[in-house]
């Protein structure tokens, strides 16, 4: 009797927690198919016709903003289409336990521009991707997955994401080619109805790999120099090949002059030359061009990293045409735990910015920790006003794995950065509570927001405290290796060169005895990082070189801090656990099994950190003694 009690005990759990694999993310409402839906027939009176629990009424008013929606009792009104949709994933959304919706309160997004960033190649393999492979390209002979990227475009106009770059920027010039752009057109066909422009991220050298109709007898040019007349011509030609397929295309990417990419400083040219030069050919047809400021190696090789943006643009500031913008990292390193914010932010007052975050976790544990990025995101924008940027673009952690993203947990990321594009106020608190709310029924979701909201806090102890960073392994960048030198590779992506450590003293010295990176700030920031006694206890060793027996506010040392701060970060990884183990029952098996699974991995990687860290690190002060 007492083995069949259990049993049946067991059926009744599992009955509650119906198995789900992540795949609908946020968007688990039921198909109802009772609603009538009154107003234009659009993709909004489609969506709520299957989902409503009511009926409904859209309608179109000229005079409000664009894309901006408003819900009165069951009536959603917008200027276009998209904002129907928009609206009508706002009352779905409130129907499914998330945000709610105010009443009569008209909704606009802040940013015109709201662009994912999928870094993935036309192999199908994705850089930086963390989820299996593209959900875009493959063998060129396959057909594209239609319903796949339907259910893609849903996602991301839900949270009100209305534009994409479709591959890598360390981009191939194939990707200019006539068959591929005829697979952009299907991707573009796909995803118009939801509100979604395409864009690209180009090869600068492409006129020297491929050939256009027109332009030097149809065959490939010698050089790719932007003030070339037929480099001018052959873009202009692509531009409108493009156009005439896809008329809502919306322009190119480009990384240029770094890591070995080619850009106009091959040809003695600037980034304006080369910006302002595919700017004129997309202009005609209302395309921008998206020029990322990620450069290192090239015009100030040898300068230390995180100024390099900085000296490459800031004399340009106002050179660059008015379709143009610079897009920029958060933080300008390289998406690392925890980095103060990019300077060329200060820098740059008459050229268009956009922010870059990454979405896909490259160095915060990729898809295997559970890293709530919108606190990191929210800091940020903490230094840089929302308002001097004209958009954001997020890295994609987007792959062919059943729930999308590898760990479950890293949807909310991607679901993070939508909402943060629409409303870069939103509180970090807010959006973890929609999310839950929508993706997890029976849970405790206040326990669970406190882990989502601990988490990156977590990871920054656990890897890389006091400002540490780039101590990753070589090339990864996902386990520890303060130790690596690779006497081959550039020193900027050697370990070594960024803590400097030896029995005497750690830390990158950035200040005005240094390389002097403090002075590419704007007060008070600039005298605040500059001087060791009021820098933030976050960024110590990001700007200063300090002596091992330097003590922190806590009175602690700097390697007790380090020891107490990688500690710390592998108890709050325990206490994650804790939680998401009283959830047992509450949430679908699946989907509470693989997130358990993960997060025990996380916890043997944070022991990891902390003792190959520990281990090394007080090796130096051992040998002091």
């Amino acid at each position: 009797m007492k083995k069949f009690a259990l049993l049946l005990l067991a059926i009744v759990v599992a009955g509650m927690a119906k198995a789900e694999d992540g795949h609908q993310l946020w968007l688990r409402n039921k198909v109802v198919g009772k609603a009538v839906v009154k107003g234009p027939k659009c993709q909004a009176a489609e969506e709520l016709t299957r989902y409503a629990n009511h009926d409904m009424e859209l309608c179109l008013d000229p005079k409000m903003d664009e894309d901006a929606y408003c819900i009165s009792g069951h009536t959603i009104t917008a200027k276009n289409t998209t904002g129907l949709l928009y609206g009508a994933y706002a009352v779905l959304q409130q129907q499914g336990g998330g945000a709610a919706v105010r009443e009569g309160v008209t909704e606009k997004p802040f940013y015109r521009l709201r662009i994912l960033n999928h870094w993935d190649n036309l192999d199908g393999s994705i850089e930086r991707g963390y989820a299996g492979l593209s959900i875009f390209w493959k063998n060129p002979a396959q057909p594209i997955d239609r319903e796949l990227v339907k259910e893609y475009a849903r996602a991301n106009a839900s949270i009100g994401i209305n534009g994409t770059v479709l591959n890598n920027v360390n981009a191939s010039p194939k990707m200019l080619t006539t068959t591929y752009i005829n697979k952009v057109k299907e991707i573009a066909d796909i995803l118009r109805p939801y509100g979604i422009k395409v864009y690209l991220s180009v090869n600068f050298a492409s006129p020297m790999n491929v050939a256009v109709k027109g332009v030097n007898k149809g065959k490939v040019l010698k050089t790719a120099d932007p003030l070339n007349p037929q480099v001018k011509a052959w873009w202009k030609a692509k531009a409108k090949e493009i156009y005439q397929l896809i008329p809502d295309f919306g322009g190119f990417l480009v990384k240029a002059n770094s890591e070995g990419q080619p850009g106009p400083f091959d040809y003695k040219r600037t980034h304006a030359d080369g910006a302002n030069m595919l700017a004129a050919a997309v202009k005609p047809f209302g395309g921008i061009i998206m020029w990322r400021s990620f450069v290192y190696g090239a015009a100030h090789s040898g300068e230390d990293r995180v100024k390099q943006a900085v000296s490459e643009f800031k004399n340009l500031d106002g050179k660059f045409a008015d379709n143009v913008i610079l897009q920029s990292k958060n933080g300008p390193l390289d998406f690392q735990p925890r980095e103060p914010y990019a300077p060329i932010f200060d820098n740059i007052h008459h050229t268009k910015q956009m922010a870059e975050l990454q979405i896909t976790q490259e160095y915060l544990g990729q898809s295997r920790h559970l890293v709530y990025l919108a606190p990191m995101w929210r800091e940020f924008f903490g230094f840089v006003a929302p308002e001097k940027l004209v958009g954001i673009a997020g890295v994609a952690n987007i792959g062919l794995d059943r729930n999308w993203c590898g760990h479950h947990f890293s949807q909310a990321n991607w679901y993070a950065f939508g909402r943060l594009a629409w409303n870069p106020n939103l509180t970090s608190e807010q959006i973890a509570r929609e999310w839950l709310g929508l993706t997890f029924d029976a849970a405790d979701n206040q326990a669970l927001e406190s882990v989502m909201l601990r988490s990156r806090e977590a990871c920054v102890d656990y890897m890389m405290p006091i400002g540490l960073h780039h101590i990753f392994t070589f090339d990864h960048h996902y386990g520890p290796g303060p130790s690596e030198f690779q006497p081959n590779a550039p020193i900027e992506w050697c370990p070594v060169y960024y803590h400097k450590a030896n029995t005497d003293s750690i830390g990158f010295d950035r200040t005005h005895t240094g390389s002097n990176a403090t002075a590419q700030y704007r007060e008070p920031y600039c005298q605040l990082y500059d001087d060791v006694n009021t820098c933030p206890e976050r960024y110590l060793l990001w700007f200063h070189r300090v002596p091992w027996s330097f003590r922190l506010k806590s009175g602690r040392t700097v390697i007790e801090e380090m020891d107490y701060r990688y500690a710390r970060g592998v108890s709050e990884v325990e206490d994650f656990i804790r939680v998401w183990q009283a959830q047992k029952g509450c949430i679908d098996q699946q989907r509470w099994q693989e997130v358990d699974l993960r997060l025990q991995h996380q916890l043997e990687n944070a022991k990891e950190w902390q003792r190959v860290c520990m281990n090394y690190f007080s090796g130096f002060t051992k040998q002091a003694k």
